[in-house]
């Protein structure tokens, strides 16, 4: 008994030294990287350019908010996070801010005042920004952006994440190294891949979080990195398997989902949405192309995808049923013949660009059904582009289907054609209503 309560005492010990050494030793900050381009290549385009790239703008902006403002209300599964002014405000912004703070900021986390952001701040992602990339943003930040005063509502997660300073020994076990190492030979590969692992953080959403809560890996060194995740309840495809989206659609159609947020297979829903409307369709053809040929790269499939949208194939049972008027077809088939048919068609394939197939879409077979049941509760819609500047919108069905039906129709729809998902039930409905 002795030796445990001894054992007890130094543990205990050992944790306040531990906290202590966090709260008292300054803040480190990561050291500048070498600056490998002219001074001329930094220029406040260039930090709007890469500003877009990271979707600042959608997360720095409240709802009928000043651009870049904060006070936007991010949901996370600790609570509700605001996000913070980044206008050159002095006074409720970061016009206050020095250029080692602002570096600081992107690739610790960390306030000038040395207390620490939040996660939703990717900053496990962005500490892989090229200098001249920050350099270039701090220009377009304190330059070219309007200051607004606006204080935003201070965050206030409960016990114990409401202790900024616990986030230090996050970070200590979290943070991986900041300079972007080259993946391949091929220039464009290797700059898609660091669009992708850092501006475009696109493991914040596509890639598992482990037992710390961090991404399951930031670049492709890891085995689970862009292997898919789940977002406010929806689950997020994987880019990198065999099975993936990457290896089924060819370099091209990626790219042109990247830029309108549709392709012939699929339209975007969601989060990816707002990416692709506040970023992506702001990128250059050749960085798009760029992201899609990397994503290519990791699965190793071939230029030219696996699926075919437009090729006729043999009729399904699914579509032999749906087309037979059987009296004892089942409810499911019903729904979808007076809600579904319309657009997406008997054979689950609906049109290019405008009705996404439902036949092998991600969403549709994903291990957890809640998007796939938002959709159908609430509708989706298309962000309006340069290219495809047409905001269609799917209706809703909540206010015409009960949750027995619509646990029908989704199960329907995940188990027709070739898909091969899992049922659906009322239970799973009625919390997403």
């Amino acid at each position: 008994m002795k030796t445990l309560m001894r054992l007890v005492l130094i543990g205990i010990v050992l944790a306040v030294v531990v906290i202590a050494a966090m709260l008292w030793v300054p803040v480190q900050y990561t050291p500048a990287q070498a600056l490998t381009e002219p001074a001329s290549a930094i220029t406040a385009a260039r930090g709007e350019y890469v500003m877009r790239t990271a979707n600042c703008m959608a997360c720095h902006t409240a709802d009928d908010g000043q651009p870049f403002a904060g006070g936007r209300k991010i949901e996370s599964p600790l609570g509700i996070i605001y996000s913070t002014n980044i206008t050159p405000d002095k006074d409720t912004g970061i016009g206050h801010y020095s250029l080692d703070e602002f570096r600081a900021s992107l690739y610790d986390g960390l306030r000038k005042d040395g207390a620490h952001l939040y996660p939703a701040m990717p900053y496990e992602n962005l500490r892989f920004l090229s200098e001249a990339d920050v350099q270039a943003m701090y220009q377009y930040f304190m330059h070219e952006v309007p200051a607004v005063n606006n204080k935003v509502p201070e965050t206030a997660l409960k016990f114990p994440f409401n202790q900024r300073w616990g986030l230090r020994a996050w970070n200590m076990l979290v943070l991986k190294e900041v300079e972007f190492k080259p993946v391949s030979d091929d220039a464009q590969i290797n700059r898609g891949a660091y669009l992708v692992q850092g501006p475009t953080h696109c493991g914040a959403c596509h890639s598992p979080r482990n037992s710390l809560m961090a991404q399951d890996g930031v670049s492709a060194d890891h085995a689970a990195f862009l292997t898919g995740g789940e977002v406010d309840g929806w689950s997020v495809p994987d880019l990198r398997g065999k099975d993936s989206v990457s290896a089924q659609w060819s370099t091209q159609q990626m790219a042109h989902y990247l830029a309108t947020g549709r392709n012939d297979y699929a339209t975007s829903v969601g989060e990816m949405s707002l990416v692709v409307e506040h970023s992506l369709q702001y990128l250059t053809a050749e960085d798009n192309l760029a992201i899609a040929a990397y994503l290519t790269h990791l699965t190793g499939s071939s230029e030219v995808g696996t699926l075919s949208a437009q090729s006729p194939t043999a009729p399904t049972e699914t579509e032999r049923l749906l087309t037979s008027a059987d009296p004892a077809m089942s409810l499911g088939a019903r729904l979808y013949i007076d809600n579904c048919g319309g657009c997406h068609a008997v054979d689950g394939r609906g049109a290019p660009e405008i009705f996404p197939a439902l036949d092998g879409n991600a969403l549709v077979t994903a291990g957890s059904p809640t998007g796939l049941i938002h959709v159908i509760l609430h509708g989706a819609q298309l962000p309006s582009t340069e290219l495809r500047p047409e905001a269609l919108r799917m209706q809703g069905h909540a206010w015409r289907l009960s949750d027995e039906e619509v646990a029908e129709l989704a199960t329907f729809v995940r188990q027709g054609w070739h898909n091969q998902a899992s049922g659906v039930t009322a239970g799973e409905v009625k919390p997403l209503r």
